[in-house]
């Protein structure tokens, strides 16, 4: 399993420059719209039928990058969860039918996750109006980017 590194978890850092009133608006609205979007994110998925975490657990399945075979410790990385509380989240969406586990034939005790027929209408049917959401908010987003790159 490779990890992308990410921002050290310190938030303590030299700054190159004391912030101004933009500079914490610009992040103020940054969060504004990620939190809004995280909102609609999850009342989409409650009217699907689907908990906010199972829905990001499909599409951290069907988006892995470059579309390979999902393992379970790949799935708690993309999450970033516990492995066992991954265990947990995969059991029940294995017995709700949305999720199936096959040995990897390389590895016979490797367990990878396909997602099933009924995952992946649930999945497209969220990712349309997930991207509809962020084509709204794109402008927005743009915006405060590119505020930040001056």
């Amino acid at each position: 399993m490779t990890a992308l590194k990410g921002p050290s978890k310190s938030p303590r850092q030299d700054p190159k420059r004391i912030p101004n009133q933009a500079d914490y608006e610009a992040l103020s609205q940054f969060r504004y719209l990620i939190r809004r979007f995280l909102e609609f994110s999850q009342d989409a998925a409650k009217a699907a039928g689907l908990t906010p975490r199972q829905h990001q657990a499909l599409l951290a399945i069907r988006g892995y990058p470059g579309g390979g075979p999902v393992a379970v410790g790949d799935l708690a990385e993309r999450l970033r969860l516990r492995h066992h509380t991954t265990v947990e989240l995969v059991d029940r969406l294995s017995e709700a039918g949305l999720v199936e586990r096959v040995l990897d034939p390389a590895d016979q005790r490797r367990v990878l996750l396909k997602l099933t027929g009924l995952a992946a209408d649930h999945l497209a049917e969220l990712s349309a109006v997930h991207l509809d959401e962020l084509s709204r908010i794109e402008p927005l987003l743009k915006q405060v980017l590119s505020r930040r790159s001056e």
